[in-house]
């Protein structure tokens, strides 16, 4: 690690880290990843006592008792056995207006005899509720600097700053008063294993107890604690137990004394109202699909907009690039290629962002977890839980960023249950897809007056992949062998108002980590398939190239000079590379009713399905005199034999295929990088593909 002081800013989730860590650090951050895990690893740059100071911004946790991967980071930070980031002092974050809670993480902190300061945050919101905090008390008894702080209005951070340089320059060293006599829950245990590591206090030394398999230890040191733990007859539960509830009981008498508050009943008595209706047997199911409803369509409806100037914009850009820049091969690559493909990362962007802002204003005003609740008696029967529905819901915008939403699930095998099977969910990748192929195929009959066919038969499609994603995790739960036990404990918050400004941060954050993530792998595939449909073998493509030029030649007339043009885009693209390999797959795919050009659309629309419609736009290269439109073409494609390509049995052939097959590399890159192995994806690429070729396959050969 670089020189200098090292702090470690820790905390319990939404207490207000984030804004104290930008308040801090200023545009001083840096963005990257904890060594060997999938978790974000945030640093900035401050100075203090007159030294270069950082700042990292640990994952938010509520204990010392880790469930989730990014919790464990935290933890091993913290406990000192994380083999890269170490830390001098801990500052740490604690909400005013929920102490009691946040204390239990605190007063852990304490018990392991680290240079410490607490900053208290939401004091305002605590006001409103009528919350006093005696600060001096507090400090009194806690033994530790204690500052309240306002990281928005930057209140307080002088004082803060005052603190930590005082605690670095006078205390580094000194011992803290602990908090509970830890000893004295395994004494024998405790007293064995500081013969052996006598530098540890008697908390840290619990814990190694606790969790000492996990902790990068050589062997020699494995064994000794293991034997430990035996010839004391350690009880990691019982001791857990016993800690928390001493912990709580030394909590309450601070709070007594050191803290006032309003009767906190009528708070619990409106939060149990709204409860009685949002959480009853029967309505409670009824409003959570009403505001799955709302929020699936507020995410096309609210992103219509900005994603329709988006694309005005590289339209546009394309245009100017087209007409201002040489027609020569590194133009094409420009154009058709980065540009193209930068467009299509950005277009998301505003879905990614409305998503996101809509989930965290579910989270903030506490109705997400009702969600959890709702929803974990049906996922447990799929060997998901709870907390897996957000990320699938997630996952009808896109897979990319309602894959890295199950970090929160606790469960290895619950998570990665949830990774496998959220791709099933159809993202609005697949929507321009559905569309055209319903308007070909399907009559726009209306059923009692507002029931549209087509619309049933959309909504048929999405259902369809959510029961697919259920039975794929009800199979797959019996294959992934991690026998890790699964407890779905909640905690329901009270309802209140949603945070605006935490809303557009997450909001901003989340399209960041989009296009920095998923950005890469799709600019790189789009450069490939570029490169793969304007270029193939030297011969045929250089015939195509001379009988373009005679023709032009002879040729005097604009409209029947861009009709040869349409023609030798069409032929070149068929002699290229991507039509050499769709004449390939036609083989293959025939027996669902795919024709070789739909065989060149799969291979495109793996970067993006919704260039399926873009790639048959291409391909189905007609008189532009006759301006009919892209659905009229694909409705008067043929066959060899006069049968149309796209019949009611191919059409629904290739939605089903489009519904279940793994048609995202961006998607299978994330899966790789949040399960650190290659294994997953491959299983998750041959499990959907192999699902949807047979289900195309039944439904081609029954409908025909």
């Amino acid at each position: 690690m670089n020189a200098g002081i090292h702090i470690a800013l820790v905390g319990n989730p939404n207490s207000g880290k984030s804004s104290l860590f930008n308040a801090l650090t200023g545009m001083h951050q840096k963005v990257g990843n904890f060594p060997g895990v999938t978790v974000d690893k945030k640093t900035g740059q401050m100075q203090l006592a007159g030294q270069p100071t950082t700042l990292i911004d640990l994952p938010g946790t509520y204990s010392f008792y880790p469930k989730r991967e990014d919790e464990w980071v935290a933890y091993k930070v913290l406990m000192g056995v994380d083999e890269e980031v170490k830390t001098d002092l801990i500052l740490l974050i604690a909400d005013a207006s929920n102490l009691k809670r946040n204390l239990l993480f605190c007063s852990q902190i304490i018990d392991l005899k680290i240079p410490v300061v607490l900053a208290l945050t939401m004091n305002d919101l605590a006001a409103k509720k009528g919350i006093k905090i005696d600060i001096a008390g507090l400090q009194e008894d806690l033994g530790i600097p204690v500052v309240a702080i306002d990281a928005r209005k930057n209140k307080g951070l002088s004082e803060l700053k005052f603190a930590l340089t005082n605690i670095i320059q006078t205390t580094r060293s000194k011992n803290q008063a602990s908090f509970i006599d830890n000893k004295k829950l395994a004494p024998t245990a405790i007293e064995a294993f500081k013969k052996l590591y006598p530098t540890h206090s008697d908390y840290a030394a619990l814990h190694y107890l606790m969790h000492h398999e996990t902790f990068p230890l050589d062997k020699e040191m494995q064994q000794e604690i293991q034997q430990i733990e035996i010839d004391n007859d350690f009880n990691h539960t019982k001791t857990q137990a016993q800690e928390i509830l001493e912990r709580y009981s030394h909590i309450s008498e601070i709070m007594k004394t050191r803290v006032t508050t309003p009767d906190p009943t009528a708070n619990k008595k409106r939060s149990e109202k709204l409860d009685s209706i949002f959480l009853h047997r029967v309505g409670g199911y009824a409003i959570l699909l009403s505001v799955l409803f709302v929020l699936f369509q507020s995410v096309f409806w609210m992103a219509k907009f900005p994603m329709d100037g988006i694309e005005w914009i590289f339209t546009h850009l394309t245009t100017y690039l087209n007409t201002v820049l040489p027609s020569v091969w590194w133009e094409d690559l420009l154009v058709n290629g980065l540009v193209a493909g930068i467009g299509g990362i950005v277009v998301f962007v505003p879905q990614i962002m409305i998503l996101f802002g809509l989930i965290t204003l579910l989270e903030d005003t506490g109705y997400m977890a009702r969600i959890s609740f709702l929803s974990d008696k049906l996922m447990r029967k799929a060997g998901l839980n709870g907390k897996s529905v957000m990320p699938m819901i997630s996952g009808f915008a896109c897979a990319v960023p309602a894959i890295m939403s199950a970090r929160n699930i606790e469960n290895k095998k619950e998570r990665l249950l949830t990774i496998m099977v959220t791709p099933f969910m159809s993202c609005s990748a697949r929507l321009p897809v559905y569309t055209i192929l319903i308007s070909l195929v399907i009559d726009d009959r209306m059923y009692f007056g507002f029931l549209s066919l087509q619309g049933l038969v959309m909504m048929g499609l999405y259902l369809m992949g959510i029961v697919m994603a259920l039975l794929a995790s009800t199979v797959l739960k019996w294959f992934i062998n991690i026998k890790e036990k699964s407890y779905f404990i909640l905690e329901l918050p009270v309802y209140r108002a949603p945070r605006w400004k935490n809303i557009g941060t997450t909001m901003v954050q989340k399209a960041s980590i989009f296009v920095r993530d998923a950005g890469k792998v799709i600019i790189v595939i789009s450069i490939l398939l570029w490169f793969l449909s304007s270029y193939g073998p030297s011969a045929p493509m250089q015939k195509i190239n001379e009988n373009y030029a005679a023709q032009k030649l002879v040729i005097s007339n604009n409209k029947t000079l861009k009709q040869i043009e349409k023609q030798y885009n069409s032929e070149k693209l068929e002699n290229s590379y991507a039509g050499i390999l769709g004449k390939k797959l036609e083989p293959l795919i025939a027996p669902m009713g795919f024709d070789w050009k739909i065989g060149i659309a799969l291979v495109t629309s793996f970067a993006a399905r919704e260039v399926f419609v873009g790639t048959m736009a291409t391909l189905y290269s007609v008189e532009e005199s006759d301006n009919s439109s892209l659905r009229e073409k694909l409705k008067a494609a043929v066959r060899p034999d006069g049968t149309p390509v796209y019949s009611l049995a191919a059409a629904l052939s290739l939605m089903i295929f489009y519904v279940l097959a793994m048609q995202c590399m961006s998607t299978l890159a994330v899966v790789k990088r949040e399960t650190q192995s290659w294994k997953w994806p491959t299983v998750q690429f041959f499990m959907m593909t192999g699902m949807a070729y047979l289900m195309s396959w039944a439904v081609y050969v029954i409908a025909k």
